[in-house]
């Protein structure tokens, strides 16, 4: 269950001060326009922290009758509004419908990273309210063991001192999300929490002052201990959600150096190029926009958009996206598209699309926790009135009110299911797994589709070499050559391409030496020698004549020639992870239906898809083809886990149920994935499914044990039989149950086929012909 807002409306509001709220002509600059009059604004929103914040503004703002739709993203603490732009409206509406909700809002910028200093602040909070939860129990001894009234009332007023402070830190962040509501109209969880924690207190300090035998200090401390547990295990998850668009976004470059009409270079902002701008690329610089290549030959890494390790020449005319990174040699591009409609900006677009719609996972549970506040609050008013007029005792009256405050505090469904998820996240890591999005088990025990990428997730992602052919004419030439794998691997050591790499670790023997190699970018590398002048890389390059290309082989090919006379060829291939096969079968004998989604060529994917037994695969997919895939899976009602390596495959690994990574991903897909595997093995992914199962099973029991905690504790507090300490006591004791059935999880997982489900056809996924 999540509390509105997890403590950090205060820790924001002064963040979200210091940016102006914008005018109308500001916000009408950075709105895009739709067509046919539409328009679309996005704002910043620092105060979103769950479904009730999200209902409230997208309500406020549905509200007004120019506005076509309004959408909050609550990982990207944005709301998208699309609204009508005529006569008479006021784009400063926008922004006056969300304060009026109590929401600040400004001009939203890229995402930054997350916010350290309110996660400390939540840690601290939770060190401090435990540390002084253990000292005022151990004080509580002295009412237990009958210890004379003197004594009792200076440990009473030592708790009182060390309650009082701890109150005003730790409780700040219920107090500041109740007096938010509250000033707006609003109610929310945090309203009947603020209340009993500050009715324990002064009504224990009335007691102490009075000299009465018992105060309730240790269940005001114990209380705010528990629930910010909870709420910073719910911080830390939401914040880990959003790394993934921020790394993203830092791929792209600030700016990019511009060829003016006169030849002069100037650099200009991203934001600043233009379609049809000329920019100079050097080697080692990320392209700025999309672009074609209009001068200049080099290797360039695509794996942002096809996820292959293995560099492609570009050459004038070559299509090249934002954030591919040049290698070897120097270009002069043409932008083809303005920043904000670059493929860089369509992935991150894709992704906050993705993490928006898993949203609504949360909002079930939200719309359930909103009722929570107002019965809470009609269970004590009606308890302390009906005390009050039966026996004329209001003070016990009061007391039998805060008791019922306290003892349906939320605490042990708070932390049903964020203890078991620390407790298998704990599991998972040793032995592999690191799980990144805290719903990410939750979301895992319910898959029945894996999809796969190839390249790096079922192969190793370094090619090595498997074939090697000796040309005939080696032999038959006027001049033989004695050694072409030892030329050959001693020309490669010049090079870091991954296939001059994979050949020079392939010769174990002595290397020739020869005094010049230089690298062709794109085309391969030449060194002249006595005999005369080696080239290898491509078939065209070494050889001559035209580049046939390698679509229809399952294997890459590097060429060795002398003066354009062919030598040997030698042939690479991608070996599979260890155990992928039997990773698939396992997945499949849980009932899992497994499918391959690859940016390589048809042949390879066909050659690893038979290897592992898949029948389900398709290849030559852009990012947005798997995203789609992914997509089509999802709306046929299936629940996919997408296991990918690449930066292509961020948006997919986003738009699926749950998703993994390798830990040798790139530093995007590991970002964006849920859960990453360290391993080489393709094992964590079928033991991780069966953790997650058992965890779902945990879960779902321990909602039984808190809902029947408060079925027997709510009615017993209500008569009356349940003083304020022993409700704490109550409260503290169903959430030291919850967290000992959670304990349960670190005992050994015996392999199991628990909730297997019958594999039918996916949608997208269609069988190859």
């Amino acid at each position: 269950m999540s509390c509105c807002a997890p403590g950090t409306e205060g820790a924001l509001d002064g963040t979200a001060a210091l940016a102006a709220a914008p005018s109308a002509g500001e916000l009408l600059l950075a709105s895009r326009d739709l067509g046919e009059g539409l328009r679309q604004t996005d704002l910043s929103v620092p105060g979103v922290h769950c479904g009730a914040c999200i209902m409230t503004i997208e309500n406020a703002l549905t509200a007004l009758a120019e506005i076509e739709s309004a959408r909050v993203n609550l990982t990207a603490k944005r709301v998208t509004v699309r609204w009508r732009a005529g006569e008479g409206f006021d784009p400063e509406a926008i922004v006056n419908a969300i304060a009026a909700t109590g929401y600040d809002a400004h001009l939203f910028t890229a995402p930054l990273a997350g916010d350290d200093e309110l996660r400390n602040q939540l840690i601290r909070a939770v060190a401090v309210s435990g540390f002084a939860a253990m000292n005022i129990m151990l004080l509580s001894v002295s009412v237990w063991s009958g210890a004379e009234a003197s004594t009792r009332d200076m440990f009473h007023w030592i708790s009182a001192f060390i309650a009082g402070p701890v109150l005003l830190y730790a409780g700040r962040f219920f107090f500041r999300s109740a007096w938010s509501a509250l000033k707006h109209g609003r109610t929310n969880m945090d309203v009947p929490i603020s209340l009993a924690v500050t009715l324990s207190y002064f009504v224990s300090l009335w007691e102490t002052i009075h000299h009465a035998e018992h105060a309730w200090f240790d269940a005001t401390v114990t209380l705010l201990f528990f629930l910010l547990i909870g709420r910073t295990l719910d911080h830390v998850m939401r914040d880990r959600a959003r790394s993934a668009i921020t790394g993203l976004a830092r791929l792209s470059p600030r700016g990019a150096m511009v060829i003016t009409a006169n030849g002069a270079r100037e650099y200009r902002p991203v934001e600043e190029i233009a379609v049809g701008d000329r920019l100079s690329v050097a080697a080692g610089e990320r392209i700025a926009v999309d672009a074609r290549v209009v001068s200049g030959t080099s290797d360039v890494d695509r794996s942002l958009v096809s996820g292959e390790s293995a560099p492609v020449m570009a050459r004038p005319g070559t299509e090249l996206e934002a954030g591919v990174m040049n290698l070897t040699g120097a270009l002069v591009v043409e932008a083809t598209a303005v920043a904000r409609e670059s493929f860089l900006a369509e992935v991150i677009g894709l992704m906050e699309a993705a993490e928006g719609g898993r949203a609504r996972y949360r909002r079930l549970a939200d719309r359930a926790a909103a009722y929570y506040s107002p019965v809470v609050h009609l269970l004590a008013l009606v308890s302390f009135f009906c005390w009050g007029f039966y026996d004329g005792d209001w003070k016990h009256a009061m007391l039998v009110a805060v008791a019922v405050l306290i003892i349906t505090c939320p605490c042990a469904l708070g932390l049903a299911v964020p203890v078991v998820q620390v407790v298998a996240a704990g599991r998972l890591f040793s032995n592999g797994v690191m799980v990144k999005d805290g719903s990410a088990m939750e979301r895992l025990a319910e898959i029945d589709t894996a999809l796969f990428d190839k390249t790096g997730t079922l192969t190793m992602g370094t090619p090595r070499m498997v074939g090697r052919t000796t040309a005939i004419e080696v032999n038959e030439g006027r001049r033989p050559v004695a050694q072409p794998f030892a030329i050959a691997a001693a020309i490669g050591g010049h090079s870091r391409h991954p296939l001059s790499a994979a050949l020079a670790a392939a010769y174990t023997g002595p290397l020739p030496q020869f005094q010049a190699v230089t690298e062709i970018p794109g085309c391969g590398l030449e060194a002249v020698a006595a005999e005369g002048t080696y080239r290898l890389g491509n078939r065209a390059f070494a050889c001559g004549g035209a580049d046939d290309g390698e679509d229809g082989t399952a294997t890459s090919e590097v060429v060795l020639s002398l003066d354009g006379r062919l030598l040997e060829t030698y042939s690479f291939e991608d070996r599979l992870r260890p155990g992928a096969r039997d990773a698939l079968d396992r997945l499949r004998s849980q009932g899992v239906e497994v499918g391959i989604l690859s940016g390589d060529r048809p042949a390879s994917v066909e050659r690893v898809a038979s290897m592992l037994g898949v029948e389900r695969w398709r290849a030559a997919l852009a990012p947005r083809d798997k995203t789609e895939a992914v997509t089509t899976c999802a709306q046929s009602g299936r629940k996919v886990l997408m296991v990918g390596d690449g930066i292509n495959d961020a948006p997919a690994l986003s738009a699926a149920h749950v998703s993994m990574a390798p830990a040798t991903a790139a530093d995007i897909g590991r970002q964006a994935a849920d859960l990453v595997f360290l391993h080489s093995g393709l094992d964590a992914v079928s033991f991780a499914l069966e953790m997650a199962r058992k965890a779902s099973r945990l879960i779902r029991q321990n909602f039984a044990l808190a809902i029947g905690y408060n079925v027997i504790a709510v009615p017993i507090a209500i008569l009356g039989h349940a003083t304020p300490l022993i409700a704490a006591v109550a409260m503290s004791t169903s959430s030291i149950i919850v967290v000992a059935n959670s304990l349960r999880l670190r005992s050994k997982a015996p392999a199991t086929t628990d909730n297997v489900v019958k594999p039918v056809p996916s949608a997208g996924m269609a069988r190859p012909a």
